[in-house]
């Protein structure tokens, strides 16, 4: 039995033919670019093949200079580097140095030209976008239902709220019935009214992925009413889909992530909002018996009562004033018509002292005058029978009765005889007659 040597040596004995190979350590390969995926550390990772073969290759992220374009599915390149033995995996691959473009590959081709054509009839228009409901209690899928994509649809949407409701259509994702099966259950879905619809797969090659940019997948996802992620493949891959769809996903969890609302912060910010707006209504409740109490205090002051109350206190005030005035007043008159009264009381007094004087001195004036005084000392008043004054003897005939009065009383008496004066002017007579004539 000959030698026996273990896996590692093997290996290492391939990797130094490799490594010793001339050919191997400085080689350019033409092919087209495949499950292309950027590594979080930088690193790139894709397959080259052709019609016949293919090639695992990977550019690391000290190389990237010798790239001077994004890698992509389909692109016709030309990779320089050395071929060499991943020990750990046993297999080779082509570590990339430089990479330049050589054409674009046939499904590269095809995809830009329908890319282009559905770009210019408006299916990508983001105005046809319809919004991604935020509650959706619906949620119809179409994948394949054996897939990675339809495992982490229901792990992430169990986790994140198991109130809602998942509807998974089948459908083939791969080959060449993939795409009617595809929208088939896009036109399923739509019909059963969904609240939205997630679209896709697991990744894969862009043959693999190929069935999602067909021109009747992207049709059925514009004319579907109910809003549609796209979830086809990983983060890197771009399909017609993704263009047509309302919202793209990167990955199936992410689009579970978009379309299953997380129950426990709908919850939380459910409790949060009835905080807040129980915090709101107490204080707008605050604030409005705030002003309930202002209210009340200007109805308080502005209160027919109140103004009643006051004018009446205000009515008292002026009664009061009015009567205090008026006492005042009428004191004051009283106090004028006292001294008025005085004042009057000792002019009359003085009118009268100074008439009394003047009445004696008159009185005795006039008592030097009476004919009474005369009577007194022997004199007597001699009228006619009607009491008119006899002044002389020429106005009484014998005959004629007269009344003679004394200073003790009257008599009346007859005249029996006139004997006028001798001694009398002669003009006497002249007064005798107009007096005879006067009577």
């Amino acid at each position: 039995m000959g030698s026996i040597y273990t896996v590692s040596q093997v290996t290492a004995y391939i990797k130094n033919m490799f490594t010793q190979d001339f050919a191997l350590n400085r080689i350019s390969v033409k092919g087209e670019v495949s499950n292309c995926k950027y590594h979080t550390s930088g690193h790139i990772y894709f397959t080259l093949k052709d019609g016949g073969a293919q090639i695992a290759a990977v550019m690391f992220s000290g190389q990237r200079k010798g790239l001077d374009f994004k890698l992509a599915e389909g692109q016709q390149v030309v990779v320089t580097g050395t071929v060499d033995v991943y020990e750990r995996d046993g297999r080779y691959q082509l570590y990339a140095r430089k990479i330049e473009r050589a054409g674009m590959g046939d499904l590269y081709a095809r995809f830009e030209k329908l890319k282009k054509e559905l770009l210019e009839m408006g299916m990508f228009d983001p105005s046809y976008k319809q919004p991604i409901p935020r509650y959706a209690l619906r949620v119809g899928i179409v994948t394949a239902p054996t897939g990675a994509a339809i495992r982490d649809i229901m792990n992430i949407a169990a986790r994140r709220n198991p109130y809602v409701q998942l509807v998974l259509c089948p459908a083939l994702v791969q080959g060449e019935q993939a795409a009617p099966s595809i929208v088939r259950g896009i036109e399923i879905l739509d019909r059963m009214g969904m609240d939205v619809l997630i679209v896709g797969r697991g990744g894969g090659s862009i043959e693999d992925l190929w069935a999602f940019n067909e021109e009747c997948v992207a049709r059925a996802i514009f004319n579907c009413r109910t809003p549609v992620i796209s979830a086809v493949g990983h983060e890197t891959d771009v399909t017609i889909a993704d263009y047509a769809a309302d919202l793209r996903a990167p990955t199936p969890s992410a689009a579970a992530e978009l379309a299953v609302f997380d129950y426990r912060q709908f919850e939380e910010r459910r409790r949060q909002a009835a905080h807040r707006l129980n915090r709101l209504m107490l204080l707008a409740l605050e604030r409005q018996r705030s002003r309930l109490d202002q209210g009340h205090m200007r109805l308080m002051l502005c209160d027919p009562r109140r103004r009643i109350d006051e004018k009446r206190q205000l009515l008292a005030d002026l009664e009061e004033r009015l009567n205090r005035r008026i006492k005042e007043q009428a004191a004051d008159c009283r106090k004028r018509l006292d001294d008025g009264r005085d004042s009057l009381m000792q002019g009359m007094s003085r009118a009268l002292t100074g008439e009394k004087h003047r009445l004696a001195l008159d009185a005795g004036r006039l008592e030097g005058l009476s004919p009474l005084k005369r009577l007194c000392g022997g004199y007597g008043y001699v009228t006619d029978e009607e009491g008119r004054q006899l002044r002389s003897v020429l106005r009484t005939k014998p005959g004629d009765r007269i009344r003679v009065r004394l200073a003790d009383g009257s008599l009346k008496a007859l005249v029996e005889e006139t004997a006028p004066a001798k001694d009398k002017p002669a003009g006497e007579e002249g007064e005798r007659q107009k007096a005879e004539e006067s009577t």
